[in-house]
């Protein structure tokens, strides 16, 4: 196998195989689409191919791959590829939207600084603590963009938020 394709003794595969459906889902709450989504994911991915980051156990590369993605999500949101358009002129592309949560929806409207944090702690169940160190933030940052993020949720869900 390839330089390229072997990362110490786990294939880029098998890392892949491990962390898309999670990275994916990060991504999904930063761009709202799938196509975008999957472009992220896949430049993650170049960058870890391409990459010459030695990782010191799999928790760090599994923080490298979240931080990266993220910041990967953040410039694709700034870039001019994403101007907006008024959809009224592409009505011929319309595609049924894919059935969400009232929660989901409404984790998808905090502002990107909270998704991560929310997305992390709740759904792929990690520690304040291990969240801080993934996103490179103090502990306490964490926490304050958590309990923030509850407040947002459940004032946007009427206090039907259960957390």
């Amino acid at each position: 196998m390839s330089d390229a394709l072997q990362r110490g003794e786990r294939t880029v595969t098998d890392v892949y195989d491990e962390h898309a459906r999670m990275l994916y889902r990060i991504a999904f709450t930063y761009m709202k689409n799938r196509h975008d989504s999957e472009d992220a994911l896949q430049e993650c991915f170049l960058r870890y191919i391409r990459g010459k980051v030695v990782f010191a156990d799999p928790q760090h590369e599994k923080g490298w791959l979240i931080v990266t993605l993220t910041n990967i999500c953040r410039d694709m949101l700034k870039s001019k590829y994403r101007q907006h358009e008024n959809l009224d002129n592409h009505t011929d592309l319309a595609v049924p939207p894919p059935e969400t949560s009232a929660l989901m929806e409404a984790i998808l409207k905090l502002p990107d600084r909270y998704k991560a944090a929310i997305y992390l702690y709740y759904y792929e169940g990690y520690s304040v603590k291990e969240i801080a160190s993934m996103l490179r933030q103090p502990s306490n940052t964490v926490k304050t963009r958590l309990s923030r993020a509850r407040k947002l949720l459940k004032n946007e869900l009427g206090g039907d938020l259960d957390v």
